[in-house]
């Protein structure tokens, strides 16, 4: 059994076919899509109210950086993970998994098991 079967999920993805494929693959690893949001202002909202155990951050949204949900959700100590097309980027919040799109299940499925883990 996963260790994420079960936990509900913050995905804040601009691109509405790579957030059908991540959301796809989150089921297949028994997790449950808790919303999902294309632009800053609606994920930081959510992040700041919405109840989850964790979230998948799109470093890059439509030209703004996700880092304001990401600070949210630091405050309430809901682990995240961040996603990027742009290789090893740096991110204020080092405690926080990186993982590379396009999706690779096995990778997104270890970066968020560490993060439930910390």
């Amino acid at each position: 059994m996963s260790a994420l079967r079960g936990k509900r999920v913050l995905v804040v993805e601009d691109e509405p076919i790579v957030a059908m494929h991540l959301e796809d693959m989150l089921e297949d690893l028994g997790c449950e899509v808790a919303g999902s949001y294309a632009r800053l202002e609606e994920a930081t909202a959510a992040a700041a109210v919405g109840e989850f155990d964790l979230a998948i951050l799109d470093v890059n949204l439509g030209g703004a950086e996700s880092f304001p949900v990401a600070e949210v959700l630091s405050t309430r100590g809901v682990p995240f993970v961040f996603a990027t097309g742009y290789g090893g980027r740096e991110t204020p919040f080092p405690q926080a998994h990186t993982v590379a799109k396009p999706y690779r299940q096995e990778d997104l499925e270890r970066a968020l098991i560490s993060s439930v883990a910390r």
